[in-house]
């Protein structure tokens, strides 16, 4: 199962990941809601643990933007203040369950079991589409005409952040914290990513849907 935790809070996201790395969970991390809202939109998770208070974005703008753009990834929030007005603030920008700290590991875990198990069969079709293309979020393959292209996970989170937000420009920032975080690789790597994914879902067609915004990032772009 893998987990997205976003939670500023270094000593208890450190205890959260030993829990549940030991029991052979995978996690991604972010400390601040900008970063987690990122890695929420361009990858695929079971679930997400989501921190009300937090840096640069607040956990319910977080969960708030994420339904918006049609992410449906359970959310488990956690908060330090028990209020009832906060509960239901968290409900009514779509998390599925709200948990107070401190709180019982094995609580949380129940807790992740019981969305997870929820899930399963609803997101077996889910898909994304622009123009011809389709992207199965579950296979990570993307489809255009009667072609299939199976991607990569780097490819994969690419093109499903462009399909999340087409046709708007995605930045080279934003794309670079997706993929990367903190920790960019030297040399233009982002842009052979590109090439590979252009040379997969566009050299063979008339119609180049990726399109280059010099200095800002890139866009999918519909004929006409």
């Amino acid at each position: 199962m893998k987990l997205l935790l976003i939670e500023d809070h270094k000593d208890i996201a450190g205890v959260i990941f030993d829990f549940f790395e030991i029991k052979g969970y995978t996690l991604d991390y972010a400390n601040n809601g900008l970063h987690g809202y990122e890695l929420a939109s361009s990858n695929y998770y079971d679930l997400i643990i989501l921190d009300v208070m937090l840096p640069r974005m607040d956990g319910f703008t977080v969960c708030q933007k994420l339904r918006e753009q049609g992410v449906d990834t359970p959310i488990l929030m956690l908060t330090a203040r028990d209020t009832r007005e906060d509960t239901l603030e968290g409900f009514a920008q779509g998390a599925d369950d709200y948990l107070v700290k401190p709180f019982d590991l094995e609580i949380l875990e129940a807790r992740i079991k019981s969305l997870t198990r929820r899930r399963i069969g609803n997101t077996a079709t889910k898909t994304l589409n622009f123009g011809e293309l389709t992207l199965d979020l579950n296979t990570h393959i993307v489809s255009r005409n009667d072609c299939q292209f199976s991607l990569n996970p780097t490819l994969f989170t690419i093109l499903k952040l462009m399909m999340v937000r087409a046709p708007n420009v995605v930045a080279k920032d934003e794309l670079i914290s997706a993929l990367w975080g903190d920790d960019e690789p030297e040399g233009n790597v982002l842009r052979s990513h590109i090439y590979q994914l252009r040379s997969q879902i566009d050299k063979p067609f008339k119609h180049a849907y990726i399109n280059t915004v010099p200095k800002v990032g890139y866009q999918l772009i519909d004929k006409g």
